[in-house]
């Protein structure tokens, strides 16, 4: 099955393949693929940030600050929305706070050691949204944290690997013009390594590597994990993404 073209389609419906994608992956890993002392499992990125780095805190506020005047506000002290000339809002932003990643640990301490990153129109849709990525995955290389990323949207300017790499090293990178789309494996040694597989829409997934230590790692089934969560999307969806048929 070749990878499809996201863009006919809104962000909601590839937050929905998004989900099923992460998890048929995740599922793959952990039924044989990583050895017995890793395991992955999907979890939720907060506007930009990795599993590790969020602090989730009890936010109800206690009697004391409640009788200070404090706590929940009440809908009396709330304003409706104003009523201006012009508008605008987007979903996008949304779906990005909502999406999830692959995180894989071993079971030392349960240690944060690979990380899989499905890239999402959220992740794009502003400059502000596309350094927040690109900062998070720095970051992770930067705690020598193997990452694997897939890039199923056109690149912008420079595509996430080539802003990615920037800040590794003084370098530039560019797409082949006729595959615009990212699949990106980073081993990080004392050096950090990059193995970029450029697509198109119609190609067929490669198999691409996740690191779990330097110069050790596992082959994901991109392609067979891709089938899997396509093949429960909606007909309506599915119908929508597939290619008229020749003839």
């Amino acid at each position: 099955m070749p990878m499809h073209d996201w863009t006919l389609v809104e962000a909601g419906i590839f937050h929905a393949f998004h989900h099923r994608w992460i998890s048929a992956i995740s599922d793959t890993l952990n039924v044989g693929l990583l050895p017995t002392d890793y395991y992955a499992l999907p979890e939720q990125v907060a506007a930009g940030f990795g599993p590790d780095v969020l602090t989730l805190q009890d936010r109800r506020p206690d009697a004391d600050d409640e009788a200070a005047g404090g706590g929940v506000a009440t809908a009396a002290r709330l304003q409706t929305r104003p009523q201006t000339r012009f508008t605008a809002e987007t979903d996008a932003e949304f779906y990005r706070r909502k999406k999830s990643a692959i995180a894989v640990r071993h079971v030392s301490g349960d240690r944060l050691v690979a990380m899989i990153e499905i890239l999402s129109p959220g992740n794009k849709s502003s400059r502000s949204a596309f350094r927040a990525f690109v900062d998070k995955a720095w970051k992770l290389l930067e705690h020598r944290i193997h990452l694997l990323l897939v890039d199923p949207f056109p690149p912008g300017p420079n595509g996430v690997h080539a802003a990615i790499w920037a800040e590794v090293k003084d370098d530039s990178f560019i797409l082949p013009e006729d595959k615009p789309l990212t699949l990106a494996a980073y081993e990080c040694d004392v050096v950090i390594r990059a193995y970029i597989e450029p697509i198109a829409v119609g190609d067929l997934l490669p198999d691409m590597p996740l690191f779990l230590e330097p110069n050790g790692c596992v082959k994901v089934p991109l392609e067979t994990t891709y089938q899997t969560a396509f093949a429960v999307m909606p007909r309506r969806w599915r119908d929508e993404l597939q290619p008229p048929a020749a003839g």
